[in-house]
């Protein structure tokens, strides 16, 4: 089962571990980036958020895909450790959009003049946002758990379609977010900042495995207080009905 294999003592060994490894990434990550990456030749300084906004950018995107794969194997296996781990990882995504929308603004701003702009991929990144947000409001509004799943599975499959149009956005559409940094026919920065790139990549996304384990857990522990809850309801429920048939 998900959930045994997920929960269990060897899963919380390895997220102390992943922990443990996401934290030393990152404490290197944020060395490289302001001290050992060279400022950017047009863009000086402020080009550093380069090295957060594209991880974390990744991160959202990750985040969405396990949320979409998730929504797939709950609707076809009916277990609710694919939709715990879902719901998980769609509150770290949005959470990740949400830094994705405020690091681009701040980009934004000394490179645009604006804070924001109503640029093809900023748009469609907008809409992600919202999509998600929608994911959330809709398990809210549902009160009975299993169609709740159900539906916010559905809108996690077809939410994520959004995810390769921002990502083909700057190739669709005349935009003025650039391109890809890395290419096929190679990286368009020198081999410091590549690397610094990479190191900070590599520590985000060791840091969601390391929220979704967690998240996960609470997501699990949720379910099972909320199901003890309506146990404990149908037994206070049955004995009221026992205590009013016997006093007839």
């Amino acid at each position: 089962m998900m959930q045994t294999s997920w929960h269990g003592s060897t899963g919380s060994r390895l997220a102390v571990a992943v922990g443990a490894l996401a934290a030393l990434t990152m404490v290197v990550a944020l060395y490289m980036m302001f001290v050992y990456a060279p400022p950017d030749d047009l863009q000086g300084d402020v080009q550093r958020i380069l090295y957060l906004h594209v991880p974390l950018a990744w991160v959202a995107f990750l985040a969405f895909f396990v949320t979409f794969v998730g929504g797939i194997g709950y609707l076809w296996r009916r277990q609710r450790g694919w939709d715990q781990v879902a719901r998980a990882s769609a509150e770290i995504g949005l959470v990740f959009t949400t830094l994705v929308l405020l690091t681009g603004s701040l980009w934004g701003k000394p490179i645009w003049g604006t804070w924001w702009t109503w640029d093809a991929r900023l748009t469609t990144t907008l809409l992600l946002w919202f999509i998600y947000l929608g994911y959330f409001m809709l398990r809210s509004y549902v009160s009975d758990p299993d169609r709740a799943a159900r539906y916010a599975a559905v809108l996690g499959i077809f939410g994520f379609v959004d995810v390769p149009i921002i990502y083909k956005s700057v190739d669709w559409w005349r935009t003025l977010h650039p391109g890809p940094v890395v290419r096929t026919d190679g990286a368009a920065m020198p081999g410091s900042m590549l690397a610094t790139l990479l190191v900070s990549l590599a520590a985000f996304t060791l840091l969601y495995a390391y929220l979704l384990y967690q998240k996960s857990v609470i997501e699990r522990t949720r379910d099972e207080i909320a199901d003890y809850q309506y146990r404990l309801y149908e037994r206070q429920a049955e004995r009221e009905i026992r205590e009013g048939a016997t006093t007839r």
